[in-house]
């Protein structure tokens, strides 16, 4: 496989991800697609650092980082979703628009 086969991918990932996140009410499905979104960027940095200099690893720190990023805001995404879904029933974006201060 070549780097803008990789590129490729990662962009068509991406595109799903935002798709996903800007055609949907549910607050888990829009979290699944900036999930998709940042997998996309870990795809793309991980091909770049393969390609481009193996020898060294800021790419695998780099991949590291933004997987440990990813992994601590869908667990705190998660659990405001499921606090806020205890507290008033809401799982949809429009009904928790009156949670606004």
């Amino acid at each position: 496989m070549t780097l803008q086969m990789f590129l490729i991918f990662a962009a068509a990932l991406f595109s799903i991800g935002l798709y996903g996140a800007l055609s949907q009410q549910s607050i888990v499905m829009i979290m699944m697609g900036l999930e998709l979104m940042v997998n996309a960027i870990i795809v793309a940095a991980a091909a770049f650092w393969y390609f481009v200099a193996p020898a060294t690893a800021d790419g695998q720190v780099l991949v590291l980082v933004a997987v440990t990023a990813m992994a601590v805001e869908m667990a705190m995404g998660f659990a405001v979703t499921t606090a806020i879904f205890r507290k008033r029933d809401v799982d949809m974006t429009d009904m928790a628009a009156d949670l606004k201060g």
